[in-house]
C-alpha cells in the first residue's frame, strides 16, 4: 500500500508542476513577453492545453461564464491542493497504521 500512496503522491505532484507551467505560460502569453507564433512556444502551448483540457473542461461546464476570465485552473488548482492535504492526512491507511 506504501507504493500507491507514493504514486498518488507522485500523479499529483507531477499535475501540480504542469499546472504551474501553463498558468506561467498564460501569462508570458497575455503580457506579450512570448509570441504563439514561435514554434516552440506554440507546440508546448498546444500540448498544455490538451493536457490539461480533461482536468479543466469538467469545471469549466459547471462555472458560471465569465467573459475574459477563466476560473477553471484556479479552481482545480485548489481542488489539487485538497487533494494532496487529504492523501497526507490519510498517510496511515497506506501504511496500516
Amino acid at each position: 500500500m506504501t507504493t500507491l500512496y507514493q504514486a498518488l503522491m507522485l500523479i499529483l505532484q507531477v499535475v501540480w508542476f504542469v499546472m504551474i507551467v501553463h498558468i506561467i505560460l498564460s501569462w508570458l502569453l497575455n503580457f506579450q513577453v512570448l509570441n504563439i507564433r514561435q514554434p516552440l512556444v506554440a507546440q508546448l502551448w498546444y500540448g498544455l492545453n490538451n493536457l490539461l483540457e480533461p482536468i479543466y473542461g469538467p469545471i469549466r461546464r459547471v462555472l458560471p461564464n465569465t467573459a475574459g476570465l477563466d476560473l477553471a485552473p484556479l479552481v482545480a488548482f485548489i481542488i489539487l491542493l485538497i487533494l494532496r492535504q487529504a492523501l497526507q492526512n490519510n498517510a496511515g491507511f497506506f501504511y496500516g497504521y
